[in-house]
């Protein structure tokens, strides 16, 4: 399959399955923990269905109950959290397949336990997601950008698949319990999507953030654009969103994208605990009332957001500058964008 008549998603994924071999024999490994210290392992929390590839779900250990603040970890709160962990593909946690297809599997059991109060979502390893798998995504979607451009059929199907990832990070959103999410490194493009998707954020002071779609010739599509106006204001996301640029942990927090951050990976951690074991203290259903009547205001307006760049993606999305922003991104070079 060609995109825009120049480089083919086969090429590009030759050109990537290369790379992940030198990076094998380099030592370097596609799954990387050793960035990062998870105090307190959790225990399994069983999913029905297949086994998860992408996720690792499980109740707080005895371990990370004993590591928050004395005044919560007395008490049967904590036994009522659940931590959801990214574990790969790879170093940055990519999101593919799996993750898409797991992640409204696991946030709507969670939503329908009655023994879950609050959750928290990490990433494992020294970064939380360096965002979308656009080799592994790029393969799925080979056939929605053939044909002429003038095709409806592949630009519904390309629909379609963008209001299903929607769907995916909106189950975040639209779970009835409270999320934490605790973010250390990188965080893009994608991981922004999930994020923002969550009640609160903590950081540690080595993370930093991307909206970074506009640099791959994409309008992020996953809920940032509009999420964020209600979190971080207009003007900010605005620059992010037009630049693409990073922001490091401190700029987070003052715009608000972060509630704190911590001084390490672990102190974050242990606040998205602590956040989400306060939360379980208190009356459930009261809790789910409160997100609930916060979210009235604001859902209808994402939902319309969410459908008019699910349609202005799928009529402008293939083009030429997205080929030669995923050819030079695995070139490792700067793009030569043209406006075709």
């Amino acid at each position: 399959m060609v995109l825009a008549g120049r480089s083919s998603l086969g090429d590009l994924d030759l050109q990537w399955r290369r790379r992940r071999f030198r990076a094998r024999r380099s030592g370097s490994g596609m799954s990387e923990d050793s960035g990062r210290v998870q105090a307190g392992r959790p225990e399994t929390y069983e999913v029905a269905g297949a086994p998860l590839v992408s996720l690792s779900v499980g109740r707080l250990s005895e371990e990370a109950v004993a590591g928050l603040d004395r005044s919560l970890s007395s008490g049967d709160a904590a036994a009522h959290v659940v931590e959801v962990t990214l574990i790969g593909p790879g170093k940055g946690n990519l999101l593919g397949p799996d993750f898409w297809a797991e992640l409204p599997r696991v946030f709507t059991a969670l939503d329908h336990d009655d023994s879950v109060r609050a959750v928290v979502l990490t990433g494992a390893g020294a970064h939380f997601s360096y965002g979308l798998d656009l080799i592994a995504m790029g393969r799925r979607w080979r056939g929605m950008f053939s044909g002429e451009p003038g095709l409806a059929g592949p630009r519904s199907k390309l629909h379609d698949e963008i209001r299903v990832l929607q769907d995916a990070v909106t189950a975040v959103a639209d779970c009835r319990k409270p999320v934490a999410a605790a973010v250390n490194g990188w965080c893009i493009g994608g991981g922004v999507d999930v994020i923002a998707a969550c009640d609160v954020r903590f950081a540690s002071a080595e993370a930093r953030f991307s909206v970074r779609e506009v640099r791959m010739a994409m309008v992020a599509d996953l809920g940032s654009l509009q999420r964020l106006p209600a979190i971080i204001g207009d003007g900010n996301l605005r620059e992010l969103a037009l630049t693409g640029k990073d922001v490091d942990a401190d700029r987070a927090e003052r715009i608000g994208l972060v509630n704190r951050v911590a001084p390490t990976p672990e102190g974050a951690l242990t606040a998205a605990r602590e956040f989400a074991v306060e939360v379980a203290r208190n009356p459930p259903l009261t809790v789910q009332g409160v997100k609930q009547v916060l979210d009235a205001e604001r859902a209808g307006r994402v939902q319309n957001g969410l459908r008019h760049v699910a349609a202005w993606n799928s009529a402008f999305l293939s083009s030429e500058d997205l080929v030669e922003a995923v050819t030079a991104f695995t070139e490792r070079r700067d793009p030569r964008f043209t406006g075709r």
